[in-house]
């Protein structure tokens, strides 16, 4: 008997707190293929990928869950049945053996082949019909249409030279520490600029009219509010992503106490810098981000130092 082989299956369970849709997309970059086609990936147990070593199997069944897919690594017991070689029979054992038309792979004689899991008499009837079938005017080549076929990206250098797409306004995607503090300074920098205009604006309106407009003031500073809470929501989210945790742990931000901590582990903990379930990792940091996040640093360290200095 032969060493032990493994194969990797998927019946389109998915990993907890993952969308089905991130899934699609993870897994349609991960094989370099279009969403309808890993859509029917989801219909039923399919086996990925046969006839892999222990430490194979491991590395693309971290791969496929890094995408979000809960697949599974299994035995490959086709791949390790062996047949006892025949001394006296040399000629019958080589007549039994046979070569995969699409892959290469020599095994005993069988209706599907055990490296690639294509049916070999429906192959050959394809590539018969295509065959018979006039040239097509394009040049392009013909891709294999089934999802079934093995991963054609990298599995162990995907997402290392992809990035990304920024946006600020938006719960999805990824940002670093750096960006996390120089995108919360320019939010709060705006907030208390924009809080300072209405308070000018209010008060010059409230000496200008007889009556005063505190409702409109409350109502103006509300809905302030309300747009700080909504970015302070994304950035929080999107550095949560980077470090692989869920979005909805940006609640602790707002406990007494914990969301300070909280905060600071978000400042200081690095994120993974390549692809995970919520994407391709953030691009490099520009100068711009460098700066803002050392004058922020410069702002700490200064009211630091101003706290512990008492006046005699």
């Amino acid at each position: 008997m032969s060493d032990t082989r493994y194969k990797i299956t998927f019946d389109g369970q998915l990993i907890p707190g993952v969308s089905r849709d991130d899934v699609l997309e993870n897994l349609a970059k991960l094989f370099k293929s279009d969403t309808q086609k890993i859509a029917q990936l989801f219909r039923g147990p399919v086996t990925l990928k046969r006839n892999l070593s222990e430490p194979e199997a491991d590395r693309y069944l971290a791969a496929l869950r890094q995408a979000g897919a809960q697949a599974r690594k299994e035995q490959d017991l086709a791949s390790m049945l062996t047949l006892v070689e025949d001394k006296e029979t040399p000629a019958k054992e080589s007549t039994r053996l046979m070569t995969c038309p699409k892959c290469g792979h020599e095994q005993t004689k069988r209706d599907e082949c055990e490296q690639c899991g294509i049916i070999v008499e429906k192959y050959l009837a394809r590539q018969a019909e295509l065959a018979s079938e006039p040239p097509a005017p394009s040049t392009a080549p013909v891709m294999a249409a089934s999802p079934y076929a093995p991963p054609q990206a990298d599995l162990y250098t995907h997402g290392e030279h992809e990035y990304g797409t920024l946006k600020v306004f938006s719960l999805k995607g990824r940002i670093g520490r750096l960006r996390f503090v120089a995108w919360s300074l320019v939010a709060s920098a705006a907030f208390f600029a924009a809080f300072f205009a209405l308070l000018t604006t209010v008060g010059i309106a409230s000496l200008m009219t007889s009556h005063p407009s505190i409702l409109t003031g409350l109502g103006l500073s509300a809905l302030l509010g309300l747009a700080m809470l909504f970015i302070n929501l994304s950035i929080g989210v999107q550095r949560l992503h980077d470090l692989g945790w869920s979005g909805w742990l940006w609640l602790l931000s707002i406990v007494p106490l914990i969301g300070g901590l909280f905060t600071f582990v978000l400042m200081v903990l690095p994120g993974s810098r390549t692809a995970n379930r919520y994407g391709a990792p953030p691009p490099p940091n520009g100068i711009a981000v460098k700066l803002l996040a050392g004058i922020w640093l410069f702002i700490v360290i200064a009211v630091i130092l101003a706290s512990l200095v008492r006046p005699s």
